[in-house]
């Protein structure tokens, strides 16, 4: 009887309770095993040298696979702790990161930034309500690269917004021809969570929730 046979034949019938036991099976019960394979071998049918090499490598396998599954286990609960205390971090502070929908609040004004590419003529934030209905335009500088921008409510007509939520978004006159394109708003970050389902740390902020790797700037 081979080594792995040993071990087969001890375990219980029912799965659930031979998995528990072969998790807690270590290298003191294999020798053990071992040993009393070599006294116990039949004369006559001595165990092949290649045989024994053989079980050898396979519990060295399986242990070498489980010591590397501990490793896992411990670097990824690291990560997540060093994320969770980055996050708190950045609680209170204003992050900047992609977003159509803006929260106004009816006194701070909205800013972000956009980023435009070469051969701007002129470029503009187009604010829009929930209907559609365009209520404002923020002219931007047509300058290559990281521009910023700010509005404090005002209306086409001149009117304060009311407070709500507007969509935002960039049109910007590249070789004569409008394009649509994103915008970053600036948020503050409210808290954060640890998501569980390895999508990393989630930032909650007036604008809604993102990701800790959409941000584009820590303020």
């Amino acid at each position: 009887m081979s080594t792995l046979d040993a071990i087969n034949a001890s375990q219980p019938a029912n799965a659930a309770t031979s998995k528990g036991a072969l998790e807690q099976f270590g290298s003191d019960q294999f020798l053990t095993l071992m040993l009393a394979q070599l006294r116990n071998q039949d004369p006559m049918k001595p165990l092949e040298p290649t045989e024994f090499i053989g079980q050898l490598a396979q519990f060295t396998t399986v242990s070498g696979i489980r010591e590397m599954q501990d490793s896992m286990s411990s670097m990824v609960d690291s990560l997540r702790s060093s994320q969770a205390l980055s996050g708190a971090q950045i609680v209170g502070r204003d992050v900047l990161a992609e977003g159509s929908i803006a929260k106004f609040d009816g006194a701070r004004a909205i800013e972000g930034a956009v980023e435009l590419p070469e051969g701007v003529r002129e470029a503009s934030v187009i604010v829009r309500e929930a209907s559609g209905a365009l209520i404002a335009r923020v002219p931007v500088s047509p300058a290559t690269g990281m521009q910023s921008f700010s509005w404090s409510g005002a209306r086409l007509d001149g009117t304060a917004a009311a407070p709500g939520a507007y969509q935002m978004e960039l049109i910007a006159n590249v070789g004569g021809r409008n394009q649509s394109m994103e915008v970053m708003l600036r948020s503050r970050v409210n808290s954060v969570t640890l998501d569980t389902n390895g999508r990393g740390l989630t930032l909650n902020t007036p604008n809604g929730s993102l990701l800790l790797s959409d941000v584009r700037q820590v303020m």
